[in-house]
């Protein structure tokens, strides 16, 4: 089955419907797409506690002489 054999029986099975069983067809726009954001990863505690020691580490080097 093509598309536009697709689209024709979607088309004749909208019109049956609202016809023969007086129903309603409800056409809603697209929805846009959302904005590509750059991927962050979340720093875990381990991270956050690594950048930590790193950090007390060049501290210490830098007071040292």
């Amino acid at each position: 089955m093509t598309k536009e054999q697709l689209r024709a029986e979607l088309e004749q099975q909208a019109r049956n419907f609202v016809e023969r069983d007086g129903g309603e067809v409800v056409m809603y726009a697209a929805q846009r797409k959302p904005d590509r954001q750059p991927w962050r990863k979340k720093p875990s505690l381990l991270d956050e506690a690594f950048q930590a020691e790193v950090q007390k580490i060049t501290s210490q080097r830098d007071v040292e002489p």
